[in-house]
């Protein structure tokens, strides 16, 4: 499968790819996009299955991009990795259709739980 790490962070980029390999989903092909625009941008261009995107982003935000992928009919799976986790904002993700909302810090164990269903170890 491949996943699309979206956040504007290289440095939280690098923790959440470390992160997957950690929660033993690293023999995924993974992919970085430093904003939501960049994002949709490689999704055109390569599809993708399932894309982790941070919400707080210069030029589109995650939610925006959610918006933008489901506009275009995109079938992929998405999830937010966020320090976004009030209940208004899990509420929003899950109404735009978000899979799941990690909230940071995270875990391991939140990877795990998060994305056991969506990708095969």
């Amino acid at each position: 499968m491949k996943i699309l790490v979206v956040d504007d962070s290289k440095a939280m980029r690098m923790i959440i790819v470390r992160t997957l390999r950690q929660a033993g989903f690293g023999g995924h092909a993974i992919k970085e996009a430093g904003n939501g625009a960049e994002a949709l941008a490689v999704l055109r261009a390569e599809p993708h299955d399932v894309v982790l995107s941070d919400w707080n982003m210069p030029e589109m935000s995650g939610i925006e991009l959610l918006t933008a992928i489901k506009a275009a009919g995109m079938n992929l799976r998405f999830g937010f990795v966020t320090s976004e986790g009030t209940g208004p904002m899990r509420q929003q993700a899950t109404d735009s259709g978000a899979e799941f909302l990690i909230a940071k810090p995270f875990t391991v164990e939140a990877f795990e739980q998060a994305l056991r269903g969506i990708l095969a170890a």
